[in-house]
């Protein structure tokens, strides 16, 4: 029987240490909440049929970029859409 062994983690030399002079953000100073919500593009949610290899395809590569399959096939039909209007 093996025994199981923790995996350690690693951490940088990076301390977080910031750069530059820290100064006082006043109130006013930072868009409203809402106005960032309005930049959002709006998403209608749709279902969608693929074959098999493309949706291993955008799995496989998904997961190799760290990032869901849904958010690269959404960035490639919106590419498409932009480079042919």
């Amino acid at each position: 029987m093996r025994k199981k062994t923790r995996s350690k983690v690693k951490y940088t030399d990076d301390k977080g240490e910031i750069k530059g002079e820290l100064r006082v953000i006043r109130r006013g100073e930072l868009p409203d909440l809402d106005a960032l919500l309005d930049k959002l593009p709006e998403k209608t949610k749709v279902t969608l049929e693929l074959d098999n290899s493309a949706l291993e395809f955008s799995t496989r590569e998904a997961r190799k970029r760290n990032t869901s399959y849904q958010r690269m096939i959404r960035n490639l039909v919106r590419s498409y859409a932009q480079s042919h209007t």
